[in-house]
């Protein structure tokens, strides 16, 4: 299994990307905000990968965050939901705008990917709903720490390949620097701990905790704990 592939940004085009790791290239496939996001060619770059293997041959997907990866995995578990459309709906959203859409069954917001129909999305919004609290609480523990962390050895030293591309983004849109766990998805993260201690089903702790921090994005784990509960209060 390759789970992670580093090395230098040798070509890229609009699905799909080749690096260079000390003379052998992997193709990797990645969504388009991915895409954004990667350093110039010849530049050192590394993603998290997830190998898809058909009898048509082997494809490997690319993600920064290890986040972005379970949440692809769980998504092609739900029937109708291939790698095309896994990575429309993170492109589209990302990975905490997604996880927030299947804990609130906002099918409509999943609806809004290329390619996603309301069938699809309803689906998806169903069957994961009761699934996504472990990556929710994986984003908690692990933040938003990077793949893309990779010094070039002096014989992979960066030449640019005299192949056709597409421009590469400007470096305001480029996220290379390994970040420290996001205070959000850690308080998120505490929050559904605690209200699973409480005895609430995943499910339901997941669409509270969501509703809260979507009403009050820079809350505490305490003030997660607190307006999730009064969500999940009985109605007189």
């Amino acid at each position: 299994m390759i789970g992670r592939v580093a090395g230098r940004l040798v070509y890229r085009a609009q699905d799909h990307v080749l690096i260079d790791v000390r003379g052998v290239g992997y193709l990797v496939h990645v969504s388009e905000r991915v895409l954004a996001g990667l350093p110039r060619n010849g530049e050192a770059v590394a993603l998290f990968t997830e190998l898809q293997v058909r009898e048509d041959g082997w494809t490997l997907f690319g993600f920064p965050t290890l986040v972005e990866k379970e949440w692809y995995r769980l998504l092609v578990t739900v029937q109708g939901v291939g790698a095309k459309v896994a990575l429309a709906l993170l492109g589209a959203l990302g990975p905490d705008a997604l996880g927030r859409a299947i804990a609130l069954g906002d099918w409509a917001t999943l609806a809004r990917a290329k390619g996603v129909g309301p069938r699809t999305a309803q689906r998806v919004a169903n069957e994961l709903r009761e699934k996504a609290p472990v990556v929710m609480a994986m984003a908690g523990l692990i933040g938003t720490t990077t793949a893309t962390t990779h010094e070039l050895e002096p014989d992979e030293a960066p030449v640019v390949e005299d192949v056709p591309t597409e421009d590469a983004p400007a470096p305001a849109k480029r996220a290379r620097a390994k970040r420290g766990p996001d205070p959000s998805a850690v308080a998120q993260a505490d929050a559904l701990s605690a209200l699973g201690n409480l005895g609430y089903a995943p499910g339901e702790a997941v669409q509270a905790v969501a509703q809260a921090a979507d009403a009050s994005p820079q809350a505490g784990t305490a003030e997660l704990i607190r307006a999730a509960l009064r969500l999940l209060a009985p109605k007189e």
